[in-house]
């Protein structure tokens, strides 16, 4: 083809075989018809049978005997009227259970074949054999469908044999055969169509089942999260508020100065606790404006602990820091890990041991690894740690759900020489899946 030639015109749609308006009144009509057949069976198989009647039983009783002794040189008897309507009836009425009882159907018919080929007979309604052995092979068991082949194949092979000497016999063999092979086939092909058309329902079914439940687990997972990232924002600054609203309370009298002082760091936690829980709101909420409306910023990483420790250090516990490695190089999401698993450790502190307890904090990365170390000497100057609590709460199920995402463990119980100790390891290399919930979590809020 040159480059002068045009181009030849796209494929259309309208010229598929079944986009012909003659196809679409056709589906439709067939869809009526089975809508109809389920609610009422009967109705198409009497239609069958009324229809075979018409078209093949009345013909042999208003044919005459000459026309039947010219068409097959006198091959077949002629019987008189009541037996010719007496095999009609074992021939046709069987049709009634064809769907229900195949197997049976396609016996009688066969029976009264035999019985009509050893009179010496033949009429028109013998085609009822090949409907019944169409049944078969769409309703019936399919290891029953070569006995009845081969009793078809046998039946009509006996009718060749009678066939008149003009009718070569190979010729006539071939023609039964055909049909026997056409009838099998047309019921296997439509057998076959409508168990794929089941499978693919039921596919779809099952689909529509698998999205509505991926849909509510990542709803459950999201609400985890939420609830997680709400506990750690609320939680831990509402505990520093108590323990600063406590000790202000019993400085106002004594030093108003250090009142004063812890009043004005409940405002600080308080407007930072608000600004985190707007930012997390900001995420969840559908915006209508513009994305340069939206007010985000990261979440905390490794560089806000020395914040978080001051901020616990003015509530009044003596928080000692310490860091090994280069934590600064970690992925922002094993940063956010590690943030608040310190944060709900120092809360943990701060709420059970009080504000005459000392910690020491220590985070250290070495041999791909995240160790953070968070112990503190319990209440006062006791010895003794406080007791292990049997309800371990959200907080740390919160940091095992956490470190989990790394491949990590959180333990946490009383230390042998007093107080209680949080210890925690990260991978910093994600499962496989979370990476993109981890990087969602710490860039997108």
């Amino acid at each position: 083809m040159s480059l002068d030639d045009p181009a030849p015109a796209p494929f259309a749609e309208a010229d598929l075989p079944w986009s012909h308006p003659l196809a679409g009144g056709l589906s439709r009509l067939g869809r009526r018809i089975k809508l109809g057949d389920r609610k009422h069976p009967w109705v198409l198989d009497t239609a069958l049978i009324v229809m075979v009647a018409v078209m093949f039983c009345v013909p042999d009783l208003v044919d005459d005997d000459d026309g039947r002794r010219r068409g097959f040189d006198n091959s077949f008897i002629h019987l008189p009227w009541p037996a010719t309507i007496a095999l009609q009836a074992g021939l046709i009425l069987p049709l009634l259970w064809r769907r229900r009882r195949p197997t049976l159907a396609f016996a009688v018919i066969a029976a009264v074949f035999f019985v009509q080929l050893g009179l010496g007979a033949w009429l028109r309604a013998d085609v009822a054999l090949l409907i019944s052995l169409y049944s078969l092979a769409l309703h019936g068991q399919l290891r029953r469908l070569p006995i009845a082949c081969a009793v078809t194949a046998c039946a009509l092979g006996l009718f060749a044999v009678r066939l008149p000497s003009q009718v070569p016999f190979l010729d006539a063999l071939f023609v039964l055969f055909s049909t026997i092979t056409a009838a099998v086939a047309l019921g296997l092909v439509v057998r076959i169509r409508r168990a794929q058309l089941a499978v693919l329902r039921d596919r779809a079914a099952r689909l529509e089942i698998e999205r509505d439940q991926r849909s509510k687990l990542a709803a459950a997972a999201e609400r985890t999260r939420v609830a997680r990232e709400m506990h750690d924002i609320i939680g831990h600054n509402l505990s520093v508020i108590i323990t600063l609203a406590d000790g202000g309370a019993y400085a106002t009298d004594l030093a108003p100065e250090r009142g004063k002082q812890a009043l004005l760091l409940i405002g600080d936690t308080g407007r930072q606790a608000l600004g985190e829980l707007r930012r997390m709101l900001g995420v969840l909420r559908v915006q209508t404006g513009t994305p340069d409306a939206l007010e985000l910023s990261p979440q905390p990483g490794i560089a806000d602990l020395d914040a978080l420790c001051a901020r616990i250090r003015a509530a009044g516990p003596q928080v000692v820091y310490r860091t090994g490695g280069d934590p600064a190089a970690l992925d922002r999401g094993v940063q956010l890990t590690v943030y608040r698993v310190v944060q709900e450790a120092l809360t943990n502190a701060l709420k059970h041991a009080g504000h005459d307890t000392r910690v020491d904090l220590t985070v250290n990365v070495e041999d791909a690894r995240v160790r953070i170390d968070c112990h503190d000497t319990g209440p006062g100057t006791a010895t003794a740690g406080p007791a292990p609590s049997h309800d371990e709460g959200h907080g740390l199920a919160g940091m095992r759900e956490r470190a989990a995402l790394y491949h990590g463990t959180v333990t946490a119980g009383p230390a042998p020489g007093g107080g209680w100790t949080v210890r925690a390891t990260l991978d910093p290399t994600p499962l496989t899946g979370t990476t993109g919930t981890t990087g969602t979590i710490a860039g997108a809020v």
